[in-house]
């Protein structure tokens, strides 16, 4: 059964009383990272193996997101900043407890040629049992995230243009 959450600002980031923060390196350019990211929602299954469906709602001003083992998400795009924020909090969820949640995915360069800093803050406001658990899950998120992120990044590395003459 859905329920609703607590609407929170993007200030949350900084002052959710669970903020869980993961740390990948692509070869792929911002640019490249951020349309997948937050242009290409239908396209995260192919790269996030956690995410079963993925789809734009509300003309682009939200999702709706299934994850392995029926978890799903209604959520509000909070941040597009192009080629560097993409954030979204979900509205309405079927995983139990949870009061508040918001996601963000920042980018930075990573040198000056190519490659992208990818930093997801994962930021949670649930009961004291809840947030335990979602702390002693932190290796398994960590390692989903750094998995879907090297997914993502040979998946548009497949996909760059090729020089001429190559």
């Amino acid at each position: 059964m859905a329920r609703r959450l607590r609407p929170v600002g993007l200030d949350f980031i900084e002052n959710a009383p669970t903020r869980l923060v993961f740390t990948a390196r692509t070869t792929a350019g911002p640019e490249a990272v951020y349309r997948a990211l937050a242009e290409d929602v239908e396209g995260w299954p192919r790269w996030f193996g956690a995410v079963t469906l993925a789809r734009p709602t509300h003309g682009g001003a939200g999702r709706e997101v299934r994850l392995v083992g029926g978890t799903r998400f209604k959520e509000t795009i909070m941040a597009t900043d192009p080629e560097r924020r993409y954030a979204y909090r979900v509205d309405e969820t079927n995983a139990p407890a949870i009061r508040a949640l918001l996601e963000e995915w920042l980018l930075t360069p990573a040198d000056p040629c190519s490659g992208t800093l990818v930093r997801w803050t994962f930021a949670v406001d649930a009961p004291a049992p809840i947030r335990l658990a979602l702390i002693a899950a932190r290796p398994a998120l960590g390692q989903s995230f750094r998995s879907a992120v090297r997914a993502l990044d040979a998946r548009l590395t497949a996909h760059r243009p090729r020089p001429a003459g190559q």
